[in-house]
Order: C-alpha cells, then structure tokens, then sequence
C-alpha cells in the first residue's frame, strides 16, 4: 500500500457527511478528526501518554515557531519531530504562513516570498515556498501544508484575488521543491468570501493533485454563517477522493457543522487555550469553573465524561480551588477533559455517519446544549 492513502468508506444518506481512513507513515487516522496542536512540538499540558489515553490520532506543530528555535536543523539532528517530542503517531506541520502574514506591519510580500522580523528577537527572515518545504521536510512531520497567503478578514475582491493567485503560483513552487516521499504534501485553497474564488481556487488545487487540501482563509474574524456558506460553495469542487483539512477551527458547533459540508479533518487551540483560563466544555455548553458557583460543587467537570479529570476524583469545587491559585494542575485537568471532549465528540460524529443519523445527532447536541 502506498504511504499514504485515502479511504472513503461511507456517505451519511442524511447529511452527506463523510467517513473515511487516512493512512500515514505512523499510522492510520479515521476521519472525520480533531487534530490537537502542540505548536511547539508540545500540547500544552499533556503528556503524550496522556494524548494518547483521551484518544488523539494526529497532533500538529507550528513551522514557524520551530524554525525559531529550537530550528529545524536541530529537529533533524534528533532524528525529526517524532523523536524529538516523543510521539509515535501521526503529526502534521503547517507552512507558518498564517504567523507570518500575521505580522502586519512588520512584513512586505513579494513575488518570490514574504520578509518579516522574528517575534522573538526582532531579526529579519525571509521565507519562500522553498525554504519552508525545506523547514518541514527537516522537521520529518507526516503531513506538510504548502506556503501560502491568508488574506485578512476583512479584504476586497482584489486583495483576495491577487493573494488566492500567488497561493497557486506559490503551490506549484512547493510541490517542485518537496522530495519527500514518506511525507503528505497539502495544498490549501483560498479566495476568502467571495464564491466564485472558492471555487476556481479549488479547482486550480485539484488540477495540481495534492494528497490532500487545507482550506484557508476561514474562521479569521468572518461569521460563522459565512463560513459555513463558503464551505456549502466549495465542497461540490473538491476532490472527492482527497482528505479536506478546514485549518483553525474547531469549536463544538463548527466540528459538527463542517463535518455535515464535507470536512475531514479539523485542528484548534480553543480546547487548550481555553482551559488555561477555566473554561470547560461540556455536553451541556462551557462551564468557567473559576465561577463562585462551583465553590461548593463536588460533582466532576462533567458526570459520565470517560477522561482521568472526570473519573479520578477531582471535583469542581477542587478544580475551581486549584484555578483562583494559578496551580498547573488546573490547566492539565481541563485541558485533558476539553481534548477527551472534543474527539469523544469525533468518534460520536464518525458513529452517527455511520448510522446515517448526522442530523439528528446535530437536532440532540442543539436540544442538550452543547453548542451554548
């Protein structure tokens, strides 16, 4: 079998949504998945042991922020980014585009690459489509995602259309430059709000034949009905044989949303971003347990949630002590519950496909809470 394949097993009858396998190097992913990010080749406040007991198949790093430091070079000499972080299973590694046309004000765009100063020192960089399929390939990650310009939300038609142009002209210039065969080079279709863009760029993407396709330039400030329209728009066009990354998103509402129009695969930091600062999501909506109305509740996060902070004691009333006192212990709790949430929420996703009932499943998480 070749090292990477894409398996599409089954259509909901009722949604349309997808379910399928994904076979990598270091193993295989079911999708449709939540990816966790470890953007400096670490998820904050999880072990990997701990990502693998809540069920996590595939973790990502940040291009960028590793070519900062510790550096890519230094990546490669440990034997890539599985040895170095101590993960046996799929990783995937962005392009480092979205941080660095972030930089507003600090980066000029030309035809052969973007310079911008480093967020650490205030050096000058210079990254090309080459250099960072240079950058991923030494960091060894399963997947890479190809270099190219996110137009900030909002733009006009033609900032979008000169920025979707060059992200074309950009990923012809990665896939000539990547070598790599035990390693997945992705594409990744912009074109921001305006329809027709969505569609020629994902034309444009499949013509290339990518192992698989990002969609960039959502969840960047848009309303999530825009969102979701861009996607209904888009998705007749992608390849239907390819695994679909929506990049950046992963609330609770957009994971079921996306999955009906078509995504596979999904990564966010909300679940651990969130947790730092106390907020847990549950089945019935977000619980801030730093609130005082948790001070004398010793009920876990979430009665009948599977994960360790839920089944080994812990209470509310605990975890809200251990947040008033900035303990680390607060942020590994609810981080461990809000990942074991979330892709427990996948594997009800992948099962509700599977059932032909994706709708109803949407109508009984809609009817409980979960998307308050």
């Amino acid at each position: 079998m070749q090292a990477f394949h894409y398996e599409l097993i089954h259509i909901c009858k009722q949604s349309g949504a997808r379910l399928g396998r994904l076979h990598t190097p270091h193993g295989v992913i079911e999708t449709p998945c939540y990816m966790p990010v470890g953007t400096q080749a670490t998820v904050k406040a999880m072990l990997p042991r701990d990502l693998k007991e809540v069920g996590a198949q595939i973790c990502l790093a940040n291009t960028y922020h590793l070519f900062e430091r510790p550096g890519h070079r230094l990546v490669r000499e440990a034997g890539g980014l599985h040895a170095f972080m101590g993960w046996d299973r799929p990783i995937l590694t962005d392009s480092g585009g979205f941080q660095v046309f972030s930089l507003a004000g600090t980066n000029r765009i030309r035809e052969d690459g973007v310079e911008f100063r480093s967020l650490l020192d205030g050096r000058k960089h210079f990254f090309t489509p080459e250099s960072v399929m240079e950058i991923e390939q030494a960091l060894g990650a399963d997947i890479a995602m190809a270099f190219d310009e996110c137009a900030p939300y909002p733009s006009d038609a033609a900032y979008t259309r000169a920025a979707m142009e060059r992200t074309h002209r950009w990923a012809r210039r990665c896939k000539a430059a990547h070598t790599r065969e035990d390693q997945a080079l992705f594409g990744i279709v912009q074109g921001g709000l305006f329809k027709e863009m969505r569609i020629e760029s994902a034309k444009a993407l499949a013509d290339m034949d990518f192992i698989g396709y990002g969609i960039g330039g959502l969840s960047v400030g848009e309303p999530k009905p825009l969102m979701y329209e861009m996607l209904e728009v888009l998705m007749p066009h992608m390849p239907q044989n390819k695994p679909r990354y929506l990049m950046g998103v992963g609330s609770p509402d957009c994971l079921v949303e996306g999955v009906i129009r078509g995504v596979d695969m999904f990564d966010c930091v909300l679940q651990t971003r969130i947790a730092r600062n106390g907020l847990a999501l549950t089945g019935q909506g977000k619980r801030m347990l730093r609130n005082a109305s948790f001070e004398h509740d010793f009920t876990p996060i979430e009665p009948g949630c599977d994960c360790y902070a839920c089944t080994g004691g812990f209470t509310r009333a605990y975890i809200r002590h251990l947040v008033k006192c900035k303990e680390i212990l607060a942020a590994q709790l609810i981080t461990l519950h809000n990942l074991r949430f979330s892709l427990r929420l996948m594997e009800n996703i992948r099962q509700a496909i599977a059932e032909d009932r994706l709708l109803d499943f949407r109508r009984e998480c809609i009817e409980q809470g979960m998307f308050d």
